[in-house]
């Protein structure tokens, strides 16, 4: 066999490994060798710069230097990237363009939004004493500094601490311009950081010059006017061109706290203000003692304004949604008609700060919102906080709370498109995904009893809610709150907990959609705009498209009778209207940072957040104590004429059949009308309303109320005449089902 091989040849194709694994010993040693030399020869080098006593001392601290450097500057990059996100050059542009004077539903003007930058007043022909003002009070090294004034800051700090209160600010001007074009007012360390960097920006990217005319024109001054121009003219009837001295010094007191010193609010602490501001000045160097004497013994004199409150929280969304829908549409100067029912706008802000002042501090509430809409998603009134001139942060359209319990509705309204109904039953029990577990607000994973859906939204149990996301997929829950407007929700585990932030805004309008029979009910806040030729360019009624059934009439009834079982009987019970039926539901996240309820009757959606700006748990408020609260104390005054739809799926209330069948006895007209209402007193019937009555008596009869219709009138005069017979009246009478 060996000979046969060899003859083949394939003794020459054999691999020789002994020889390969020499190979490789020998040149792994060399290499070895070569290496150990030239370390060798490396360290012979360098040892001739060792370093020793205070040379090696100070190479040392170098070397540290460096890296804590090297260390710092990523740290602030990292920083900075968010701040620089929030840059944008167009922002300071584009809001100058629209100049918007805003109208109710009446035509009767609430405000105005806009500043036209190009067309302002020049920064040369603003007085040097409104300047030197605005320097003096708000940054006197404003030209010193390259946007944040350290030795300012520190100063501030100092007297501050002196003082164990907040007396003096430590932001320059470049800093106030930063968060006033680009920023919220909300308070936090990331807000103050990105302060920072985009000073710095802002001082690469333009003059001093540019910087304090963009401040003097965007600065917040009360009243609903923005920067100095706008401020002159609504407390001084007269351009920035032409304010003296006390003017000046009254008008740059506004800067700290627009509402707090505006001098239409509050004359003697505006003018307390501006002495302070002429103190300013003298400190600064810019007057000398006696010549500031003359200001402060004619102080200035405000003229007198109608506008004594604005609702800037409402104009802050009608000025966002006008500039979408005349995004390139090439028009500037405009008057938008809107939907606000002032009355009830100041209804909103009294229910909200009343309750807050009486019990936030004992339950360490100190901030809140408010959103009220038509069911088709037309907003009368919107809270953003408690004082728009200290923070004019938005939290009704801007703040992402987490809505917590009040989420449910959505995850059972996917169940309810899915097959489901109200009295499905549903278990009580432990329900895992991954490895965790939800419990209910008592604390236990579940009593194992079988309840029904409609019990279990009302007590607002959690571990039922979760079982159901799991069972319908969380996927589709996501995908049925963005048709209903609401964005940034995620399928997580405690998603049916309602762990994603979202606005008040954006709740409201989803629960709109349930209050109209389940079509999407997107908030809005113009119903047209004009130019400045008188031009319609845009009508609500004209040019927006139908709103879609987003989810079946059937869900939406059978979620509206679930969420009268929270009111009537479960964790909303402060709730509760005695002239109709409220339905809604409440809602608390963890460690109770957010508190809510968000209900509805037949004419209006409103919703309500508690809680604090820096996410400081509360006093253990609930969505069904404070929060209900504000709900039933303003939905009491916001409902003066009962006579509006019942909520789809539910009976009307006994209440309003029977102001449905007294306008059906006046003709169908309008029960603040006085001579109607002599008329329905005086029983007097008109004719037309006869074939009303006859058309509709069954089914009032069947809601409760029983219409008897009336003869006609006997003509005066008629054989058998007399007072009684000729104003016969319907008798209407109520029971309760």
């Amino acid at each position: 066999m060996h000979d046969w091989l060899f003859k083949q040849g394939a003794r020459g194709r054999i691999v020789n490994w002994l020889g390969i694994d020499a190979w490789f010993d020998s040149k792994l040693a060399e290499s070895w060798e070569r290496t150990k030399d030239r370390y060798d020869a490396a360290s012979t080098f360098f040892y001739k710069f060792r370093l020793t006593g205070w040379r090696r001392l100070l190479n040392e601290l170098v070397s540290d230097a460096l890296t804590l450097g090297v260390g710092g500057l990523m740290i602030m990059y990292a920083l900075a990237v968010p701040a620089f996100q929030e840059a944008d050059e167009s922002k300071w542009q584009q809001l100058g363009q629209l100049s918007v004077t805003f109208l109710d539903a009446a035509g009767n003007e609430i405000g105005k939004r806009g500043i036209n930058i190009n067309d302002a007043v020049p920064l040369e022909e603003i007085p040097r004493h409104m300047i030197q003002a605005t320097l003096a009070t708000e940054d006197r090294r404003f030209f010193d500094h390259h946007g944040v004034d350290f030795l300012g800051t520190l100063r501030a700090l100092v007297e501050n601490l002196r003082a164990n209160d907040v007396v003096q600010g430590g932001s320059g001007l470049t800093q106030q311009l930063a968060k006033n074009l680009f920023l919220s007012s909300e308070r936090s360390i990331q807000r103050k950081l990105k302060e920072v960097f985009l000073s710095f920006w802002l001082e690469s990217r333009l003059t001093k010059k540019e910087i304090l005319k963009l401040y003097l024109d965007r600065a917040y001054m009360g009243g609903g006017a923005f920067g100095v121009e706008a401020a002159s003219q609504f407390y001084f009837g007269k351009s920035v061109r032409d304010i003296s001295l006390a003017e000046a010094a009254m008008l740059a007191g506004l800067y700290k706290a627009p509402t707090k010193y505006a001098p239409h609010i509050n004359l003697p602490a505006a003018r307390a203000r501006a002495n302070e501001v002429l103190s300013n000045l003298v400190e600064a160097g810019f007057y000398t003692p006696g010549q500031v004497y003359s200001a402060r013994l004619n102080p200035a004199r405000p003229i007198e304004t109608r506008r004594t409150q604005s609702p800037d929280w409402f104009l802050d969304f009608a000025y966002e949604e006008v500039q979408k829908l005349m995004a390139g549409k090439g028009q500037y100067v405009l008057t938008a008609r809107t939907t606000i029912d002032s009355s009830l706008q100041k209804a909103a802000e009294e229910a909200l700060t009343t309750k807050i002042r009486e019990k936030g501090r004992y339950l360490n509430v100190t901030s809140g919102a408010l959103v009220s809409m038509e069911t088709d998603g037309a907003t009368k009134a919107i809270v953003g906080g408690l004082d728009y001139g200290e923070s004019q942060f938005n939290r009704a359209i801007t703040a992402r709370r987490q809505p917590g319990s009040s989420f449910k509705t959505y995850v059972y309204a996917m169940a309810l498109e899915k097959g489901y109904t109200s009295s499905s039953r549903l278990r009580d029990a432990p329900v895992y995904c991954g490895n965790w577990s939800p419990q209910n607000y008592n604390g236990g994973s579940g009593s194992g009893r079988t309840v029904t859906m409609a019990d279990a939204i009302r007590v607002s149990l959690n571990t039922t809610a979760v079982a159901v996301s799991l069972a319908v997929d969380r996927r589709a829950v996501v995908e049925l709150t963005k048709k209903l407007g609401i964005n940034g929700v995620r399928p997580t585990c405690s998603m049916a907990l309602g762990d994603t932030g979202i606005t008040v805004l954006e709740h409201t309008g989803g629960y709109a959609t349930f209050a109209n029979g389940g079509k999407l009910a997107k908030p809005y806040a113009v119903l047209d705009i004009t130019n400045s030729r008188g031009e319609v360019v845009y009508s609500r009624e004209r040019d927006a498209p139908e709103p879609e059934q987003v989810v079946k009439r059937s869900t939406a009834e059978q979620i509206n009778q679930m969420l009268q079982g929270v009111v009537e009987g479960g964790t909303g019970g402060r709730a509760r209207l005695d002239f109709t039926h409220a339905v809604g539901k409440t809602g608390t996240s963890s460690s109770y940072r957010d508190a809510w309820f968000v209900g509805f009757t037949g004419k209006l959606v409103t919703g309500v957040w508690l809680g604090n700006d820096d996410y400081r748990p509360t006093n253990r408020v609930t969505g069904g104590s404070l929060p209900a609260e504000v709900w039933q104390t303003f939905m009491s005054v916001a409902h003066p004429v009962q006579a509006f739809p019942p909520i789809p799926g539910l009976e009307p209330h006994p209440h309003q059949v029977a102001e449905r069948a007294r306008l059906l006895a006046l003709g169908q007209g309008d029960p603040t009308d006085p001579q109607q209402r002599r008329q329905a007193n005086s029983g007097q019937v008109p004719p037309t309303t006869r074939a009303a009555l006859a058309g509709l008596a069954e089914v009032l009869k069947a809601a409760g109320a029983e219409v008897v219709i009336p003869k006609p009138a006997t003509p005066a005069g008629a054989p058998g005449a007399g007072r009684r017979a000729e104003a016969p009246r319907p008798r209407i009478q109520t029971r309760t089902p």
